[in-house]
Order: structure tokens, then sequence, then C-alpha cells
């Protein structure tokens, strides 16, 4: 499991985000589950996101995870929505569907409830693609309540595809 970011301003990331994605004209694209649009609301809160900004989807059941990003219900069935498979077949999905060059997907236990053993609350995974590369994932154990858990999330998730792109180039 992967550590937290330090902690960011959303704005600032998303503001970063958008000058990488502008200096490579590319379009990002979002499929969000624990986050519920948060990542999606934090690149749009910076004016002129439209021009890198392709579009968000909100799959908070499996049935619209199968649906809307064509997540195998196999997968869901033997990892669970909270698994590596899941997140990566998710950012693939969103990519495949949207046409966008890059993506960020996010599954997870935000709690208070929901957690197990195996997976506690604050446990999320985080995918990301890159059109013509291999899609990855991470694994996170964050801490906090809720709202700091999605939080966390999208600071992790907003990092992270800033430091692919910004290696990428």
């Amino acid at each position: 499991m992967t550590s937290p970011v330090p902690h960011s301003d959303l704005k600032d990331l998303g503001q970063q985000l958008g000058l990488i994605l502008r200096a490579r004209n590319s379009v990002i694209a979002t499929a969000e589950s624990c986050t519920g649009g948060w990542i999606a609301q934090a690149i749009t809160s910076v004016s002129g996101s439209s021009d890198w900004f392709s579009c968000g989807l909100v799959t908070y059941s499996n049935d619209s995870k199968v649906a809307l990003l064509g997540v195998e219900e196999e997968l869901l069935a033997r990892h669970g929505a909270v698994s590596e498979q899941v997140v990566l077949a998710m950012v693939d999905g969103v990519l495949a569907r949207s046409g966008a060059d890059c993506a960020i997907a996010s599954t997870g236990i935000a709690g208070p409830g929901g957690g197990t053993v195996d997976k506690p609350i604050g446990t999320v995974w985080i995918g990301l693609g890159v059109r013509g590369r291999k899609s990855t994932a991470k694994c996170y154990l964050f801490s906090g309540d809720r709202e700091s858990v999605r939080h966390q999330t999208v600071q992790s998730g907003l990092a992270w595809m800033i430091e692919e792109l910004d290696e990428a180039s």
C-alpha cells in the first residue's frame, strides 16, 4: 500500500494538471466510485478546463460499473469492487468510451461502514491510464473520517497523474 501525498490544495493540483494537459494537447476523463465525482470537480474548478477535460463517470454501483464502463461481472464477483482488477477495468473502460488521452479511476471504502479485515475502512484503489501505455494501479490505506479518506483519494489521484505525465514528457 502506498502512503498518502502531502496536503495540497485540490484546485492547485487541478491547475497543475491542466497546464500539463494543455502543453501536451491532451484530454483527461475520470471514472469514480468512492470519490463521487470529486476528482472531476477538482479538475473542472479550473477556468478553461473544457480544453483538457472530456467527461467524468460516477459509477458508484456495481451495475453502473458494468453498464457504463464495461467492467466484467465476473471481476466484481471474484475480486470485489475495491480491487486492483476492478479499478484497472474502470480506467480502461473510461479511456475506451471517452476517447480521452488519459484517465483516473477510483474505488474504495470511505466508511464509516463497509470495511472488512481484508479491506478495512480507508482502503482505496486508484488507477491511471495513458493511451498507448499499460494502465497501472496503486492501493492506499488512508486514515480519518469519510470526508478525509475521499479528500486524500482525490489528492493522491491528481498528484500521481501529474507525476506520470511529467515523467512521460
